[in-house]
């Protein structure tokens, strides 16, 4: 047997059971569509659920793919073992309809034994226990003597995934050799140990399931395999894990490179290396699917899992950032079959080191609070740190439990770790509560699912406004209907189009659909499965029957003013990546006829020149009237052109491409200009951050810009009016204004000093001494903070060495200042901590360094007994 790579082993699989037939489909964004029941991608099947359903036409009956996938339900033993991971390839071949357990099971022994050339003699079918079918087609056909065919239960040969369809599985499991065995006598297929190794799951498809256990079968028998390819791997190349195959191995030695470590040698080192590795390959394919880290969802896996390599190369001792080193081996390993990889490295690169980045201030920050709470036991006498505060660390801070329990540990400290895992709970049951239940598709049941897979529109409104079409179905919110009439909210599909559906940033086009006594006002349009373009509304007049002939009158200004908003954006982002650099990626768009909305990944706010400069040069290339092609080629060609593609979209075979002249090419589905000098001129409304490293531009165009600077106008002239000046005069108004202001401001302010030096009148005469410092505690009416720190100076420079505390109320505020001299300090008394035991009369709080401090409060009542208490505050600090 020869000991293929891991990238051999996916291009022979595929193109394997493409000459058996099968459609080979490029792996699936990690990013679910349409699928509410999964945070990522986590099988091979999952994004062929539609599919399975019937709720779409697969694009052939059978289908063949390498899908990436992540599963973090183990995350915590990722490293521990080395069997665990959280990203791996799943290698499948799927019928919908078409070929059943004959073809699969001899299919899947071909490959294995002849193609990559496994032992048989080591090679061991299972089968569900009632599946007898499938049994005598492994010893019958396949010629497996029936004790090397093992029977299991439904735990183990038996898949659903509640309701929905499901059925009987047959797994090939691989012989590994004594060597990886537990070495008891009975070790045989289903053992725990690391001997037998599954390498092929048949899932038979064949029953549908109603949630309460009742199953009936199923018209159209499904086959979906699933098989890992680094378990293939592992057994291909006779290697001791997943973590020892030749691309993971990469991987592996070049953390050790980074490390100085050697792997092999050193348990807890081996551990930490495993976990970057896995989880490295994880981020790396995550972020390349345009996934960003966030607090939430699918981003907050991402964060956790860069924190937790970033946290095991600190236990390696790597002090500098590292992640983007290690990034860069996951996409060199990993770019022949996944190409994106390398096209998006640049953003896979920018969006690591900034998070490594904040993951180190955060874990100093963390260090800090820890710190803090060490302090705080030792001064209780307390020897464990409750669980609720490693959780905060934990969970606000992204401080590992094991950090925490190390470091308390080394001070003689313990971490309450039941406690810690109630609050852990408390926040998955919290998450449970939030998720919505859904059904086997991960989506709410609609109406639209009753309508014919096999129905489908075709869109015309690229080069028309108007067309005649066929109503092929109508729905009302809740049923399928044949028939809507005159004042009915409902949805029309026809045979054709010149409505565009909400997509790609798009808003969808207005307008009317017509018959011969009937019109229905379209107020949304949207994608329905199987390519079918519903028009939401409601009808006006008449009634509407189904087989009727209508007209599709698409609202002209309306879709104008969206093109033109639209084409701005293409622009837009080329500018963009023109200024800020070509780690500007689209991460979401608004275009409709009143402006445009791009959100676009950058990680600091842009500045006033920069805003200025991408302006300009939207601006330029509007002036330069540059013709907008379209063009439809496959994918590769498309490339080739430096065509910009969205991140994690499925794009078929053939895409449309749009260009605008040299500056622009971008793959896109919407509607557009016909030249860039038809959208007239650009101008940017705001530019704000809307998450961790995302940024949004707020645009308009065209007429939008006019009305704009109309507005403009009309609030110059109306601050210029009650500036008593004119537009072209407000700006010498203004500054003549400014010095008035500032003369009074002066003025008012010596006036305020002398008013609060009057109100405080003689306090000389309330000095007195405690423990032989003097001290000066009194309160004086109606001054602010800036008043008491000029008084206080004052006093000090009268009293000598010495305390002085003022308070005083202003505004329903309380303001409290102390003063400490150096000899004052010497004997104990600190500023700070002076006003923090009293701050609280004052229903306040505050402090400060040792000869300066300052706090506030909001109760006025408690001053006379903050004042008092200042004695015996400073008494206990001398004393």
């Amino acid at each position: 047997m020869k000991a293929y790579g891991v990238n051999e082993l996916r291009r022979m699989y595929l193109e394997f059971f493409e000459s058996k037939g099968h459609l080979a489909l490029k792996s699936f964004s990690l990013v679910p569509k349409n699928d509410n029941s999964l945070l990522l991608i986590n099988a091979g099947m999952a994004p062929l659920k539609p599919y399975f359903t019937g709720q779409e036409v697969p694009p052939r009956n059978r289908v063949t793919t390498c899908q990436k996938c992540i599963r973090t339900g183990d995350i915590e033993n990722v490293g521990k073992t080395a069997r665990h991971g959280t990203f791996f390839e799943m290698l499948g071949n799927f019928s919908f309809g078409d070929y059943f357990k004959h073809e699969a099971i001899a299919w899947s022994w071909e490959f294995l034994t002849k193609v990559v050339g496994l032992d048989p003699d080591r090679l061991y079918p299972s089968v569900y226990q009632d599946d007898d079918e499938a049994f005598e087609i492994w010893e019958k056909e396949i010629g497996i003597a029936p004790e090397r065919i093992f029977r299991f239960g439904k735990e183990d040969n038996f898949w659903e995934h509640g309701a929905g369809p499901c059925g009987p599985c047959s797994e090939i499991y691989y012989d590994r050799g004594e060597k990886y065995g537990c070495g008891k006598p009975d070790c045989t297929v289903g053992c725990d140990c690391d001997r037998y190794m599954e390498v092929w799951n048949n899932v038979f498809t064949q029953f549908e399931n109603d949630g309460h256990g009742n199953y009936t079968e199923l018209e159209n028998k499904n086959i979906d395999t699933g098989m890992g390819l680094e378990r293939l791997a592992v057994v291909v190349q006779d290697v001791d894990s997943i973590f020892d195959v030749d691309t993971i191995k990469a991987i592996r030695d070049k953390i050790c490179e980074v490390a100085g470590v050697t792997y092999g040698e050193n348990y807890d080192t081996d551990v930490s290396v495993r976990v970057i590795t896995d989880h490295m390959r994880s981020a790396t394919f995550m972020l390349s699917d345009g996934i960003m880290p966030s607090n939430e969802g699918r981003g907050y896996v991402l964060r956790r899992l860069i924190r937790r390599a970033a946290r095991h190369g600190r236990l390696l001792g790597i002090n500098h950032l590292f992640l983007t080193e290690i990034s860069k081996v996951v996409i060199h390993e990993s770019k022949d079959g996944y190409p994106e990889l390398e096209e998006k490295q640049e953003f896979i690169f920018n969006h690591l080191a900034q998070e490594e980045k904040q993951f180190n201030k955060t874990i100093d920050q963390g260090l800090s609070i820890l710190a803090d709470m060490e302090k705080e036991m030792a001064e209780k006498g307390v020897k464990e740190l409750p669980g609720r505060d490693a959780f905060r660390l934990y969970d606000t801070y992204g401080f590992p439990l094991d950090l925490t329990i190390e470091i308390l540990d080394e001070k003689g400290f313990t971490v309450d770790q039941d406690g810690f895992e109630k609050e852990m709970e408390h926040q998955r049951e919290t998450a449970r509560k939030a998720r919505k239940t859904t059904n086997y598709m991960g989506a709410d049941a609609t109406v639209y699912e009753q309508l014919d897979p096999a129905m489908t529109s075709e869109f015309l409104g690229y080069d028309a406004l108007t067309c005649d079409g066929v109503i092929t179905a109508m729905t009302t919110d809740t049923e399928v209907v044949s028939e809507l009439s005159k004042g009915m909210q409902g949805t029309i599909v026809a045979d054709q189009t010149t409505f565009y559906a909400t997509s790609g940033g798009q808003e969808a086009d207005k307008g009317v659909i017509l018959s011969d006594d009937a019109s229905f006002e379209v107020e949304d349009v949207i994608k329905l499965s199987g390519g079918k373009i519903g028009h939401v509304g409601h009808v006006v007049e008449g009634t509407f029957h189904l087989g009727d002939k209508a007209v599709f009158h698409v609202d002209e200004k309306n879709r104008r003013l969206a093109q033109k908003n639209h084409s701005a954006t293409h622009l837009l982002q080329k500018a963009l990546r023109e200024v800020l650099g070509t780690h500007v990626e689209q991460a979401g768009s608004l275009n409709n006829a009143q402006h445009l909305r791009f959100d676009f990944t950058h990680f600091s706010p842009m500045t006033e020149d920069e805003i200025r400069r991408v302006e300009e040069i939207v601006n330029r290339e509007i002036a330069a009237d540059l013709p907008v092609k379209t063009q439809i080629m496959s994918i590769e060609d498309a490339k080739k052109t430096g065509a910009m593609a969205l991140f994690g979209e499925k794009y078929g075979d053939k895409v449309r491409v749009v260009s605008m002249g040299d500056f622009s090419v971008e793959l896109c589905g919407g509607t557009h200009v016909k030249n860039t000098g038809t959208i007239t001129a650009f101008k940017i409304l705001s530019e704000t951050g809307v998450a961790s490293g995302v940024r949004r531009i707020e645009a308009v165009t065209d007429q939008g810009v006019f009305q704009y600077y109309h507005q403009v106008e009309e609030e110059l002239k109306e601050a210029a009016s009650m500036l008593k000046s004119t537009p072209a005069g407000m700006k010498k108004r203004i500054e003549s204004l400014l010095s008035e202001v500032k003369a009074l401001k002066s003025e008012n302010e010596s006036l305020k000093s002398k008013l609060a030096k009057d109100a405080l009148g003689d306090v000389m005469d309330e000095v007195t001494e405690v423990e032989g410092v003097k001290l000066l505690a009194t309160a004086v009416e109606d001054v602010d903070m800036n008043g008491l720190r000029e008084l206080g100076d004052d006093l000090k420079a009268k009293l000598g060495e010495g305390v002085i505390v003022l308070a005083s109320s202003k505004g329903g505020k309380v303001f409290l200042v102390a003063m400490v001299t150096d000899a004052a300090q010497k004997a104990g008394a600190h500023a700070g901590n002076l006003l923090k035991e009293i701050a609280g009369c004052v229903g306040g709080g505050g402090g400060g360094r040792p000869n300066m401090a300052q706090a506030g409060g909001k109760n006025p009542d408690g001053i006379p007994e903050a004042v008092k208490k200042v004695k015996e505050v400073l008494k206990n600090q001398i004393s």
